[in-house]
């Protein structure tokens, strides 16, 4: 530990990581590994540049004195890996479950990161119904306010794009020009289906005053231990429909609560209707 600190520009010690590991799970319910202590350095040295502090102990200390810094702590240390379209399978039974229920339907994006998950439900939908006037609405909540502006903007490189099919590239973006070469536009059609807001899935009441008919709650589950894992699944399960689809993430298994929910597919489940 001792060469390691040298090297680093800012001091950072065990104890400094203990203490951001308990913080981060009392705020958002992530509990990060043991495996995670450089990761966290990495992350946080941006805020101590910011604010001109040398040590993580010192933006702790700041951080209990300072209540604004919150977001920028929970922003830091929250992961957003996506991509448009991650899990292919999952969005073939989302567009066969809404062309075999035609109607209005509801769907919750529960972690949309920068935009590509729910932009992606909203593509769907689309292709499902053949058109774009469709009865679908979609909540995109994150935890991170900084993703929520990149997703609201609905810009992207065009390399984050390199997975769609030209059509669909074609169809759902504008092609940026001039100083937004390299880059695509979102479609207003498809923005339109998405609202955007800031949800933590520990607080006490979500502002979802309607049932659901969907959830996408995908690699989300395998940042809280067990017992937040079952109050977060209970608590949106009672906002499903009974014939609705909850999406996991391929990581994720529900077999230990089946009295609650039902695998139908490959990480695809329907609420039972049962009580623990």
């Amino acid at each position: 530990m001792q060469n390691e600190q040298q090297a680093k520009e800012f001091d950072y010690q065990p104890q400094d990581f203990e203490q951001v590991r308990q913080l981060l799970k009392m705020l958002t319910g992530i509990r990060l590994a043991d495996s995670k202590d450089s990761m966290v350095y990495s992350r946080l040295a941006r805020r101590l540049r910011a604010l001109r502090l040398k040590s993580v102990s010192e933006y702790l200390n700041y951080l209990k004195k300072n209540s604004q810094e919150t977001e920028n702590f929970i922003n830091a240390l929250t992961t957003n890996l996506t991509s448009f379209f991650r899990e292919p399978h999952h969005f073939d039974i989302l567009k066969t479950f809404l062309q075999n229920n035609p109607g209005e339907k509801r769907i919750w994006c529960a972690a949309s990161s920068t935009g590509e998950e729910p932009y992606s439900i909203a593509i769907t939908a689309i292709e499902a119904f053949n058109r774009f006037d469709i009865p679908i609405e979609i909540i995109a909540s994150d935890i991170d306010s900084g993703v929520l502006k990149t997703a609201e903007s609905g810009i992207y490189p065009l390399e984050r794009l390199n997975n769609l099919h030209p059509d669909r590239l074609k169809t759902f973006f504008h092609r940026g020009v001039g100083k937004n070469a390299g880059k695509a536009k979102v479609i207003r059609e498809v923005k339109n289906l998405v609202t955007f807001e800031k949800i933590n899935l520990l607080d006490s009441q979500w502002p979802i005053k309607h049932t659901l008919d969907i959830i996408f709650c995908r690699n989300v589950m395998i940042y809280f231990d067990k017992e937040t894992q079952l109050k977060v699944l209970h608590k949106m399960l009672k906002l499903l429909n009974i014939n609705g689809l909850y999406f996991a993430g391929h990581s994720e298994n529900f077999s230990r609560v089946s009295e609650l929910i039902r695998p139908i597919g490959n990480t695809v489940y329907q609420p039972t209707g049962g009580k623990l």
